[in-house]
């Protein structure tokens, strides 16, 4: 360089430096006046489609999804679900009460049980454990990688010859890397269970999350990308698969409808219980799928926003995205050397009245006490009375570098009706903060 661009540039810096705006956390003006906040996606879609689709249920008198008044049957659930499998492209959908209950029906469609084993991620929600331990089964925890996902290189030295399933949880809005995961799971002979309960509407290299894997669930609870306050499905393209989770949402029973989809039945009755989707939940779903389409773009477009006005900053690092253009947008996320420097991005984000925050909607499981106490509805459980089970041990120990990640990770929640005016003030507060805190 010669030394007369090299002043230039120096002279530039230096000019740059002095023009730096003071902090508001250190007595500076906001970007904002106001906090910015996010709100629930699924109610902000909220119109007379869904009203009309309550009113049709209130009019008739059928808010039972197989029978009711008069002689046509009910219908929502049902169209929801054909709905749903094509938008998932997969062949089989189920509409059930929660995640929650669509993760305890995918157990039980897997046939998982006392003596078996599933692999799922530390840093996950609690129903995803529950519904391991209420199968009898043992949950086996792997760490998570900087995607805030389960790590592919952390899950063959958990597999024994017990192990059943691997489940990957497709956490806050991210696709899990399924390009490493998937072969091992067929490398070992395993099924992939996906959870995509807060990745309603992601893909994975062009495929909707869920269709990949030999099951898969979502939650439509009021977090969720749609939602009717609580609800859940699971999908499949597996025949027996679907058979046994409907089987089992139902009493273990199969109503005509199903076995109309399914095709012949290939199982009998067995102890199930019931997760049966309501006519009300299944209307007000039905609308609200025929707006994901809208919903995710929306988001997708808050977060290309913020992602293209921050990528130049120097140094800046995003979590990882298996799948960039898969990914919901639900957060910008960004790394820091250590969690004191994280924390004071976050204080000082939040006085410029953008708040952002550290990776959530899940906890780090293993530290929980009553997980580390192995605690269950019965001391007999059989989950934790084997030799395995009782052997196996949780707490921090077991996830070290689960903790360190989320400790070290922040960033803005999103929304899909952000404004452009909404998404530039995230960005200027990126751009006047993070330069200060990440040099400090």
């Amino acid at each position: 360089m010669d030394r007369r661009k090299f002043l230039g540039t120096a002279a530039l810096a230096a000019g740059s430096a002095q023009a730096a705006p003071q902090l508001a956390v250190e007595g500076g003006t906001p970007v904002r006046s106001k906090p910015l906040r996010a709100d629930y996606w699924g109610p902000q879609y909220y119109d007379e489609k869904e009203r009309q689709q309550l009113n049709d249920v209130l009019e008739t008198g059928r808010p039972f999804r197989w029978y009711g008044r008069g002689s046509e049957p009910p219908m929502k659930v049902a169209t929801f679900e054909k709905e749903f499998a094509a938008w998932m492209r997969t062949r089989y959908a189920l509409g059930v009460t929660s995640g929650t209950a669509a993760l305890h029906t995918a157990m039980a469609a897997l046939q998982i049980g006392p003596g078996d084993e599933v692999i799922l991620p530390a840093w996950t929600w609690h129903s995803c454990y529950d519904a391991v331990v209420h199968a009898g089964a043992l949950p086996v925890f792997a760490e998570i990688d900087e995607s805030f996902n389960l790590d592919p290189s952390d899950i063959e030295r958990r597999i024994t010859p017990q192990t059943k399933v691997i489940m990957a949880v497709h956490l806050q809005g991210n696709p899990a890397d399924l390009d490493r995961i998937l072969p091992i799971a067929r490398k070992h002979k395993l099924k992939l269970l996906e959870d995509c309960a807060q990745s309603v509407g992601g893909s994975y290299k062009g495929r909707p999350l869920g269709s990949i894997g030999d099951i898969g669930i979502y939650s439509l609870q009021l977090n969720k990308t749609i939602t009717a306050g609580e609800g859940g499905a699971v999908v499949t393209n597996d025949p027996v698969i679907f058979e046994r989770a409907a089987r089992y949402h139902d009493l273990g029973g199969l109503r005509d409808l199903h076995e109309k989809v399914v095709g012949k039945p290939q199982l009998d009755w067995f102890a199930g219980t019931n997760f049966r989707m309501n006519e009300f939940s299944g209307g007000v779903l039905l609308a609200q799928l025929r707006k994901l389409e809208e919903i995710v773009s929306s988001v997708r477009a808050s977060a290309r926003r913020v992602y293209d006005g921050v990528r130049d900053l120097p140094g800046i690092k995003f979590r990882q995205l298996p799948d960039p253009a898969g990914e919901l947008g639900s957060g910008v996320f960004m790394e820091f050397r250590s969690k004191q420097q994280c924390e004071k991005f976050m204080a000082a984000m939040r006085a410029e009245g953008v708040p952002v925050s550290r990776p959530g909607g899940s906890v780090i499981l293993p530290t929980l006490p009553y997980i580390v106490n192995k605690v269950t509805v019965h001391p007999a459980w059989p989950s934790f009375t084997s030799a395995r089970g009782r052997a196996i041990q949780y707490g921090a120990a077991a996830c070290p570098r689960t903790i360190d990640i989320l400790s070290r990770f922040a960033g803005p929640s999103l929304d899909p009706k952000y404004t452009r005016r909404e998404t530039d003030d995230i960005v200027a507060a990126i751009r006047k903060v993070y330069p200060a805190i990440a040099r400090a």
